[in-house]
């Protein structure tokens, strides 16, 4: 694996080589939630537990953003530069995500690490083919 620079958060990855998210699956209800939580936000239940995220799904939606996130986002020295935030749909949970390739709904994505420099973020990129 290529070396990577700090995760921008450890406890959204499963692992790493290969990138996997990580959620959490509630044994009560079977609602699963990304990032993963404590409490089910389906029935409140403590009742769960962290589960690895499929790493292929399918745009739900997407949208490109314009304009600079609010802080903790920082505007790298070269600019800002719009990207794509798509819903991803990963069969068991929606997943907010950039997107570093053109996009329609219904396309087939893939997760993908993404080096902003001074971390390293999750994406998600269309699959070939």
């Amino acid at each position: 694996m290529t070396e990577v620079s700090a995760v921008v958060d450890d406890t959204l990855f499963a692992q790493l080589d290969p990138p996997v998210l990580a959620g959490s699956d509630c044994a009560e209800c079977a609602v699963v939630a990304f990032p993963a939580v404590t409490r089910c936000p389906g029935c409140a239940g403590t009742s769960v537990s962290r589960v690895a995220l499929p790493q292929r799904g399918t745009v739900w939606t997407w949208t490109e953003q314009a304009f600079a996130p609010k802080p903790p986002f920082r505007v790298p020295d070269s600019g800002f530069q719009p990207f794509v935030v798509a819903y991803v749909d990963l069969g068991v949970v929606l997943v907010e995500s950039r997107v570093t390739s053109p996009v329609r709904i219904g396309d087939e994505v893939e997760l993908r690490l993404l080096d902003l420099g001074d971390c390293t973020t999750f994406a998600f990129e269309k699959v070939a083919g």
